[in-house]
């Protein structure tokens, strides 16, 4: 050996730290366990170095930075020297930890069979993903996972632990028990919540911490189903969809009704209120209030269809208000009886045709000539004009025809133009004029 291949392996050992081809890896070991005092250990800024001495951690651990091995600034090297070096050399396993985060750590693979608690189908859900995850304790995660071997990471016992982490988020994501229906989630919904239910998975994964391990965040998550499984679950949230349809329209419907019964019973309110009013500080009792509104009637009436047959009608109206005022008097505990019509208010009776009614035999007596002559205006013995037939005239308490009675024989009221029986004297019966 040169005195080159001598100076350059005396370098090398005395230079302690990870080579680029390393870089990689979680956990690198330095390959030589005999450390020369006074070596120079390198330690990089995303990593830490740990010493073991016969298979226990010694306590001591390098942050980053470059640090020289020498028993004035690390007393506890002393334990480690060898004598036979003449105290030149310590055995000790040097570990360096990688503390910067791992990312892109693929994930994956079918969940146990679940029951949907609202569609009430089982399906299979598939999740696949990344992850990434950082060594928050290097001394835990090397003697509780990764021990004190060189080579590569196995990963495989962390995706499984953080598998059952990602069942356990998304089976309490289904157990809904205090939500209402329409607002529970089903396994159809699982594929819009992967930024929700990525956030829960990260804050559920204790059991990574007992090897020192901490997951960060998940990137690229997804939840699929078989084409079968899919089918069913789109069925069985069709149907789900209907149903809260057909219910949500019947709910309308109740409300629409019940609005509807609450503006018709504020209506009648009203009307009842302005009909109370109005038969206090006009009318007087409910008998006139019910022949006058019979009146107005039979005038709405005769605007829309006009003619005599409007007219005709005024006595029929007259006599339904002043039925309606009987039965509403009785009700109200007022008394019932024949009341003043205001003469405005009172049924005129058709106008004069144009003939007289005809009598016995269709002949009337010329008041002139005081023969018999057929009906006509004129007579046609002398030609004096024959005298017009008296208008007819209408009961105003039950609306049958009086002709030239006084009174109703139907129901005692007096005829049109009686005399009111308030102003009759006490005791007397009414009379009619004429």
């Amino acid at each position: 050996m040169g005195i080159f291949d001598f100076v350059k392996n005396g370098v090398r050992e005395m230079m302690i730290a990870r080579p680029d081809s390393e870089k990689q890896k979680i956990v690198y070991k330095h390959p030589d366990q005999n450390i020369p005092m006074y070596s120079q250990l390198t330690v990089d800024s995303d990593e830490t170095a740990l010493f073991f001495r016969d298979g226990k951690f010694t306590g001591v651990w390098f942050p980053p930075g470059r640090h020289t091995l020498q028993t004035q600034n690390i007393p506890i090297l002393n334990q480690w020297i060898t004598e036979f070096t003449g105290g030149n050399v310590f055995i000790a396993e040097v570990i360096f930890v990688k503390t910067q985060p791992n990312f892109s750590i693929p994930f994956g693979g079918p969940l146990e069979m679940m029951e949907d608690p609202v569609l009430l189908e089982q399906a299979t859900p598939r999740v696949f993903g990344e992850f990434s995850f950082v060594v928050s304790d290097p001394v835990r995660f090397v003697i509780g996972y990764h021990g004190q071997r060189g080579g590569e990471t196995d990963l495989d016992w962390i995706k499984s632990l953080f598998m059952v982490a990602v069942k356990d988020v998304i089976g309490k994501t289904l157990q809904q028990d205090n939500i209402p229906e329409p607002q529970k989630k089903t396994l159809f919904n699982l594929g819009g919540m992967t930024a929700e239910l990525s956030q829960r998975i990260t804050a559920g994964a204790p059991n990574l911490e007992t090897i020192g391990v901490k997951v960060l965040q998940i990137g690229n998550f997804n939840i699929t189903f078989s084409k079968e499984d899919l089918e069913r679950l789109r069925e069985a949230n069709e149907q789900r969809k209907q149903r809260r349809q057909r219910l949500l329209d019947k709910r309308q419907s109740i409300e629409e009704a019940q609005l509807e019964a609450q503006a018709k019973q504020h209506q009648l309110d009203q009307q009842f209120g302005q009909d109370a009013r109005y038969v206090q500080q006009l009318a007087g009792n409910w008998q006139n209030y019910a022949a006058g509104s019979a009146m107005i009637g039979a005038g709405q009436g005769m605007a829309h269809g006009g003619g005599d047959s409007g007219t005709a009608a005024v006595g029929a109206q007259m006599a339904v208000g002043v039925g309606m005022a009987g039965m509403m008097g009785n009700a109200m505990g007022q008394p019932v009886g024949p009341q003043f019509v205001p003469p405005h208010m009172q049924p005129q009776a058709p106008a004069a045709q144009a003939t007289a009614p005809t009598a016995a035999g269709g002949k009337v007596p010329c008041p002139k000539c005081a023969q018999s002559v057929p009906v006509g205006k004129f007579c046609q013995e002398c030609g004096a004009t024959l005298a017009a037939p008296p208008a007819k005239k209408f009961c105003t308490g039950c609306g049958v025809e009086l002709g030239v009675a006084k009174f109703c024989a139907n129901c005692g009221t007096p005829a049109p133009g009686a005399m009111p029986p308030a102003a009759m004297p006490p005791g007397a019966p009414p009379v009619a004029p004429g």
